[in-house]
């Protein structure tokens, strides 16, 4: 009897336990060991996360020959430099350019002018003796015509013919005389010609070579002023060095930053930059100094994106100009910028890991409903690096499970406000100047 009563009991209590187990399984049921989060009501920070590099807002350039293009060299290489960071003094040696292309052209230039010497001497015996050979012709014909004239006037009591003949000699030595003159004035005018053309090409070379000897003594580069030297960037966004190539287009070789003011540059991808605006806050953080915060403002938001280096991705490049400086900023150290891009007053939110999504339409929530869930469907806002705006589905003090609990394949409770809707992306809502986040006020992080 007392056995019989034992199998009962037991048998009664492994049925309730099944029964139990199937009425659970039936709503979902999470294990102890699942997360839970609350539902949090507050402030809610919309931001856009990107890193950045110190730059001076204002510096002096330090600048290499600007006259490389005059003689036909287009790129030229750094043979060496000082030390980046290095506090320079007005006149103080920074760098030395490769001389050898121009050395070359000097040498050649050299050998141009001698040939340019050599032409004009040239030049100058040969119009010299044909113009001493035309002036002796002139006074040969002169004598001609003398000659002829005396003729004439001893011919006065000849017989008329000789007379006529006499008077004709005349006549034909002063016209070879008259031309003689004429074409002694062309042939002085020619060989002038000829002498400024010689002189001119030169003149020419000589100054192309005291071009390029004045051009060498630029290949020293000294400091225009005091300061601290930062290298300049090449197209691949890296700092020059020894052995880099600086352009006939554009020599500068390094900068004097001013580091009285400096400004953060940022590059932000093209799904974000619609949010970003002039105007807006952000806070900035140093990697050199972890525990130093600095604040800022977006001045500039480029028009047109860019590719950088090793992305395929096109980004905008931002500024943002810092509000308080100290001496321990140095142009080129790395900043994490948070840009604030909205601050909405009181809304709901969650964490990021709470969401889920199916068949890329329908975002819901595990959440806690009883000793199970329920997986309850949501209406996402904005969101940044860690939380979401939830605009319908949920409420404040509701618990939602931070992962997948253990359970069914239960169903999707699905709002019926966003039948139809399902699907379609929300408009964009342009780019503001977000208010400043409340500092004085207790709220819920929601981060």
């Amino acid at each position: 009897m007392l056995k019989n009563k034992r199998v009962l009991i037991v048998g009664g209590a492994s049925l309730f336990l099944l029964i139990l187990f199937f009425i659970l399984r039936g709503s979902g049921t999470g294990i102890s060991s699942d997360i839970m989060v609350p539902v949090s009501v507050g402030e809610f920070i919309v931001d856009v996360n990107t890193t950045g590099e110190l730059e001076a807002k204002n510096s002096t350039s330090i600048m290499g020959p600007s006259g490389l293009r005059n003689y036909r060299i287009y790129q030229v290489n750094i043979q060496n430099i000082i030390d980046e960071g290095t506090y320079v003094k007005k006149g103080q040696y920074i760098a030395r350019l490769d001389p050898s292309e121009l050395t070359t052209r000097v040498k050649d230039t050299q050998l141009e002018v001698e040939e340019k010497e050599s032409q004009f001497i040239q030049t100058q015996l040969d119009t010299t003796l044909q113009m001493r050979e035309s002036r002796d012709e002139l006074i040969n014909l002169e004598y001609a015509v003398e000659e002829k004239r005396l003729v004439l006037e001893q011919s006065q009591f000849e017989p008329p013919a000789t007379i006529k003949q006499a008077e004709i000699e005349v006549n034909k030595a002063k016209r070879a005389f008259e031309q003689a003159k004429e074409n002694y004035e062309i042939k002085r005018q020619q060989n002038v010609a000829k002498m400024q053309e010689v002189a001119a090409n030169r003149k020419k070379v000589r100054l192309e070579l005291q071009g390029m000897m004045d051009l060498q003594e630029n290949f020293i580069i000294t400091a225009p002023e005091d300061g601290m030297l930062i290298y300049r960037k090449g197209w691949d966004g890296k700092p020059i060095k020894e052995g880099s190539q600086i352009s006939a287009w554009d020599p500068v070789v390094a900068t004097l930053p001013d580091l009285s003011s400096m400004n953060s540059i940022t590059y932000v991808n093209e799904v974000d930059i619609r949010r970003i605006a002039v105007g807006q806050k952000v806070d900035i953080g140093l990697d050199a100094f972890p525990d130093k915060r600095l604040t800022g403002l977006v001045k500039r938001v480029a028009n047109v994106g860019e590719q950088r280096p090793n992305s395929d991705a096109k980004v905008f490049q931002v500024t943002i100009e810092i509000d308080k400086i100290d001496e321990s900023l140095r142009p080129g150290m790395t900043t994490s910028n948070k840009i604030f891009t909205n601050v909405i007053p009181e809304t709901i939110f969650i964490p990021l890991e709470c969401l889920h999504n199916q068949e890329d339409s329908i975002t819901y929530v595990y959440l806690k409903q009883g000793l199970g869930y329920i997986k309850q469907e949501v209406q996402v806002g904005e969101t940044n690096a860690n939380s979401a705006q939830i605009l319908m589905g949920i409420s404040e003090g509701q618990q939602l499970y931070l992962s997948i609990p253990n359970g069914g394949d239960e169903e999707v409770s699905l709002l019926p406000e966003l039948n139809g809707k399902r699907g379609k992306k929300s408009e964009e809502t342009p780019a503001v100047k977000a208010p400043e986040p409340e500092q004085g006020r207790k709220r819920k992080p929601n981060a």
